[in-house]
């Protein structure tokens, strides 16, 4: 995977950008003066990053699989140590489905109804592969979803979810948490 360099990064004008990120020079980002990525943060190949005007904040230690989306006018944001696997979708915009209103971009607002909505992703979430997140949702720290997951509601911390509608399955361990202290104190001795 070939990367961006740092001074391709800087002429795209992201809002903030970390060091030490790796970035596939296959990703596209659409509105990158409202996109934020922390350090030591991965995106790999075909990944699309299309900021609304609330925009992506993408915490520390973010990786981002090959072929996912993040998609959206509302804010999306993703917390440090968190993994969205690969071919997974968050979309803080949302078409009305139910036939009463037309869809998609190519058409004017007045004959659509659009649902925005903030999408809050904690720290130390994982997101299994072609899982789908829609709007209004927050995923509180430490949540794991499954793969092939629909997330359309809140996940409360630390438990597993899956499923379409997703449901917690069970708890998740803490025990990443000491780790997580250890890994930063590394960072202080240096």
């Amino acid at each position: 995977m070939s990367q961006l360099s740092v001074k391709d990064l800087l002429k795209l004008k992201f809002k903030k950008l970390g060091k030490n990120l790796y970035i596939s020079d296959k990703t596209s980002f659409h509105n990158p003066t409202n996109i934020s990525i922390g350090d030591n943060s991965r995106i790999d190949d075909y990944c699309v990053l299309s900021a609304g005007r609330e925009g992506i904040d993408i915490g520390r230690n973010v990786h981002i699989a090959v072929y996912s989306s993040l998609i959206g006018q509302s804010k999306i944001r993703i917390g440090d140590f968190t993994n969205i696997s690969s071919r997974v979708s968050v979309y803080s915009s949302n078409d009305d489905y139910s036939g009463e209103t037309m869809t998609n971009p190519t058409i004017n607002e007045k004959y659509k109804k659009v649902t925005h909505g903030k999408v809050d992703i904690g720290k130390h979430v994982i997101i299994g592969s072609g899982s789908i997140i829609l709007p209004n949702v927050i995923i509180e720290d430490g949540v794991a979803v499954g793969a092939l997951s629909l997330i359309k509601s809140n996940c409360k911390s630390f438990n597993i979810y899956a499923g379409i509608p997703a449901k917690i399955i069970k708890k998740r361990s803490k025990k990443l948490l000491n780790l997580e202290k250890r890994y930063l104190l590394s960072f202080q001795r240096k």
